[in-house]
């Protein structure tokens, strides 16, 4: 019985149909007025189709570390509330207490009323005494009511409060949850395209990601935006810098920020966090909430945000270098600035 053998028996249809389209364009003898690799050219559509789906997962990753920072920040204050709530409620314990102590005394006394007490006392004088403890014993007591009634008021608004958090911080994680399916499968669909790749073509591939970013940096370069840069970093700039290298070669992990791998907002927040400067998680939080600084006037330390979704960051480290962790399967490393579409610049010790 003859075998179907196994080496190359069992690629997808998908993937031979790619690789025969990649095989015959890279073979095919070039028409006269073609270009002179085909096969390049098709593969800057792969490189193309994988950008594409790369930087969808970054878009993905960004809205589930949005989630995640305010599922946090709503744990925190849900925390604060019930703190709060518990606070009040050994208040109200202690006017109860006192209120409780004010009625036995009141009891032991006979409970009569201040002007019958005076009539039957020995000493007037001393009974005037006891009149204007009594007085103020009850004034007392009513203040003592008042503010039980206000700690009992504080209470309810308080729980309704923690309560609507609650169910935001709920919506927040369901979210998260979404967030995280729509980042697996576009990863595992660029992970899938790339692996019905051969060797050779990955070769050829990364090539061309090199080509294209010289391009693009060359362009960016061109147009002089470095001429009035800055090239000194302040001291925390240089502290957020050192932190950056030292975490060149560790992998790109969406939602990590570290110590053993990062996304590209988990490095530059954590980098920052080290030069003494807490700024916020996401790439799109860092572009609403820290100071613009135009594109020629930044400086070492600087984050460059990058495409108009603001859905990835990096860290300038001067002469047109940034550091970033870029994507999936690529590990943290320095990189031309001007190699993706900038949206803008912020600084961090502004």
């Amino acid at each position: 019985m003859t075998r179907t053998p196994r080496a190359h028996g069992h690629r997808t249809a998908a993937a031979l149909t790619l690789l025969c389209a990649l095989t015959a364009a890279a073979t095919a003898p070039a028409p006269a007025h073609a270009a002179p690799n085909p096969g390049a050219a098709t593969l800057d559509e792969v490189r193309q189709r994988l950008d594409g789906l790369y930087h969808q997962s970054e878009v993905a990753t960004d809205k589930y570390n949005a989630a995640d920072e305010k599922a946090t920040a709503q744990q925190k204050k849900v925390d604060t509330l019930d703190g709060q709530v518990k606070r009040a409620g050994r208040k109200e314990a202690r006017l109860k207490a006192l209120l409780g102590a004010a009625a036995r005394a009141q009891y032991r006394g006979g409970g009569l009323p201040a002007e019958v007490q005076f009539a039957l006392a020995a000493d007037p004088a001393h009974a005037l005494d006891d009149a204007a403890l009594a007085q103020q014993a009850q004034q007392g007591t009513q203040e003592q009511l008042s503010a039980l009634e206000a700690v009992r008021k504080e209470l309810r608004r308080r729980t309704d409060e923690a309560t609507a958090e609650l169910k935001d911080l709920r919506a927040s994680r369901r979210a998260m949850a979404e967030n995280r399916d729509k980042i697996e499968k576009r990863i595992a669909a660029a992970r899938a395209l790339e692996s019905r790749l051969q060797k050779n073509e990955l070769r050829r591939l990364a090539e061309l990601e090199k080509q294209a970013a010289a391009r693009a940096q060359a362009k960016w370069v061109g147009t002089g935006v470095l001429d009035e840069a800055g090239t000194k970093a302040t001291a925390a700039g240089r502290k957020a810098i050192a932190y950056a290298t030292k975490q060149l070669g560790k992998p790109y992990v969406w939602g990590a920020e570290g110590p053993d791998s990062f996304d590209c907002s988990g490095l530059t927040s954590q980098a920052w966090l080290h030069a003494g400067i807490a700024i916020p998680r996401t790439s799109e939080e860092q572009w609403a909430r820290l100071k613009h600084v135009p594109v020629s006037r930044m400086r070492p330390g600087d984050l460059i945000i990058y495409f108009a979704d603001a859905s990835h960051v990096a860290l300038y480290i001067g002469d047109g270098k940034i550091i970033q962790a870029p994507r999936p399967g690529r590990w943290v490393y320095v990189s031309p600035a001007g190699s993706m579409q900038i949206l803008g610049v912020v600084r961090p010790d502004a």
